[in-house]
């Protein structure tokens, strides 16, 4: 859906994009106010510039119009710009200084790109930032200003005997998601009616009823906000199976100009069209906001011929099939040596003896003493934003994961560790929901499911990656999970609280049950797990949310 702006409004945006016209553009705003206005975004059906127009523009805190005094901003060609530009050039490129690249930085919004796109671009775990638009909070049965459902036409497919077929799957889903919508919301009221939920009071943090809520009017309308916000949300996350792969989403992005050439990169050097569209329209709004560290990123013939190698490695030595297992999670490696090389981790910054002296030391310690450590180094913590310390760095494990398209996409986000991930695929099978078979929706959900997996098998053998366009946020992929201690500690605590999806709490609650079942001391160091099931799990978050958004003035 192209927006359109009044002369009016086109005047008032020019200053603050590089561009009022195409999906892909770059933000000429501070960035504490850039980055308020991507995370508005993703809860928003709006573009970014509308966004910015309804909500941020005239915003007198804001003052955006005076900071600019109305006008275009200084000229690229202004001395003091091309004396910049000029330095950058001179060591960057005169002395192959990369770390100069790290030094300044770019907002970048990427809208109308499909997930297999989204996935590509949020691959990038160091120096740049992703913020994509939610499938909790944004209905996706929108359809664009020619009538059609918002998924990507890929340029392979539509040109092959494949179109018709890619056509009436992905309209099919779309269909189904949207007829489903509305009933699925009701389903939920009467399911978990609000007067027999349990609310929190969001001052006092104290039980509440419902019908204690209606004694006081706030109460009750924040009570009855969030509780319609939160029924939305669970209806979205229960029908986001139907979304598949090619559903186009809007991404935002912050980064450095080091992170940002590696990705132009790797995106012109993927086989996909779209990767290497998207990366000429990213490159071409970068050259307008920090041209001189993206000027080297090009088509890497290292990448491209890497993975035809590997891929025709797979085809000559791995002819067996693969092993049938459902297990969620599985922990491959781990170090047997973990609790000992932790302790000595935790003495090493305050001692001056060498790292393997105190190894040994910890080796010799009694459970009783190591123990007494481990609790002196961690107890003190006392809410999950209180991060362990560093030496919890020094312990690693491997997990193989199977799990839906979906959740995937929620536990990708994080940075600091290694994941490697599989192509999109119908070959694991799917999940199903149990509030799709309690609404008496099942049969229609297995036949989307059974035409998807059909059409895939169909398009596998003519289009290898562009396949993955079809396959729906309920089918399984796998992919591993590489990372120490404490990051694990941060994945655990942050991805079991009450508003966390229901499948992904499921798969880090898992993780943890593997790590508690070879390192129970170890174990110890997440206090802040939530090992609990729940059903509208978001609720007092919605409530403290508009608990908050009271206060504000008018």
């Amino acid at each position: 859906m192209r927006d359109e702006f009044t002369a009016a409004e086109a005047k008032s945006l020019a200053p603050f994009f590089t561009n009022l016209d195409k999906p892909v553009f770059g933000l000429k705003l501070p960035q504490e106010v850039a980055g308020a206005l991507f995370s508005r975004y993703s809860r928003s059906t709006k573009s970014l510039r509308r966004t910015f127009l309804d909500e941020f523009l005239g915003d007198p805190e804001l003052a955006l119009k005076e900071l600019l005094g109305g006008e275009q901003p200084q000229s690229d060609q202004s001395l003091a710009l091309k004396k910049a530009r000029a330095f950058y050039d001179r060591v960057l490129i005169g002395y192959g200084d990369d770390s100069v690249a790290q030094l300044g930085g770019a907002h970048i919004a990427c809208e109308k790109i499909s997930n297999v796109a989204a996935n590509l671009l949020e691959d990038a775990r160091i120096g740049i930032a992703p913020l994509e638009k939610s499938t909790r909070y944004v209905r996706f049965d929108q359809k664009d200003e020619h009538g059609e459902y918002l998924f990507y036409r890929e340029p392979k497919i539509m040109a092959s005997p494949h179109q018709s077929a890619y056509l009436e799957a992905l309209n099919l889903l779309f269909e189904t998601y949207s007829r489903q919508l509305d009933p699925m919301i009701e389903f939920v009221k009467r399911s978990l009616p609000i007067e027999e939920i349990e609310l929190r009071d969001p001052q006092t943090g104290g039980s509440l009823s419902y019908a204690d809520a209606q004694r006081d009017e706030k109460l009750k309308q924040w009570a009855e906000s969030a509780y319609r916000a939160t029924v939305r949300a669970q209806a979205c996350d229960v029908l986001r199976g139907y979304l598949p792969a090619a559903t186009l989403t809007n991404v935002g992005l912050f980064g450095v100009g080091q992170a940002f050439e590696y990705l132009l990169t790797k995106l012109y050097s993927h086989e996909l069209i779209e990767a290497k569209n998207l990366a000429a329209t990213i490159h071409r709004e970068l050259d307008k906001l920090i041209p001189s560290f993206v000027k080297r990123a090009r088509p890497s013939e290292y990448l491209a011929e890497t993975f035809s190698a590997t891929h025709a490695l797979v085809a000559k030595f791995v002819s067996e099939p693969p092993t049938e297992t459902r297990e969620a999670v599985a922990l491959i490696d781990y170090e047997p040596k973990a609790e000992e090389n932790l302790i000595a981790a935790i003495l090493y910054p305050q001692s001056s003896h060498p790292l393997e002296q105190l190894k040994q030391l910890a080796a010799k310690l009694s459970h009783e003493e190591r123990t007494r450590i481990l609790d002196e180094y961690l107890k003190r913590r006392r809410h999950r934003r209180d991060k362990p310390g560093r030496a919890l760095e020094q312990v690693y494990y491997t997990f193989d994961i199977l799990g839906n398209l979906g959740l995937y996409r929620d536990l990708h986000r994080h940075r600091i560790l290694t994941q490697e991930r599989q192509s999109f695929t119908t070959t694991h099978g799917y999940d199903t929901p149990a509030e799709i078979a309690e609404a008496g929706f099942k049969a229609d959900f297995d036949c989307c499911m059974e035409k998807a997996a059909a059409l895939y098998e169909k398009i596998l053998p003519d289009f290898l990656l562009e396949a993955q366009y079809v396959v729906p946020f309920a089918y399984k992929i796998r992919w591993t999970m590489k990372m120490n201690l404490r990051e694990a500690v941060h994945i655990g605590e942050l991805r079991t609280m009450p508003q966390g999806h229901p499948d992904y709490r499921f798969i880090v609650q898992e993780m943890w049950r593997k790590i508690q079942k070879v390192h129970p001391t170890l174990a110890e160091c997440a206090k802040f797990i939530d090992w609990k099931t729940y059903r509208l799990g978001r609720l007092q978050s919605e409530m403290r949310s508009e608990y908050r958004k009271s206060a504000l003035p008018k």
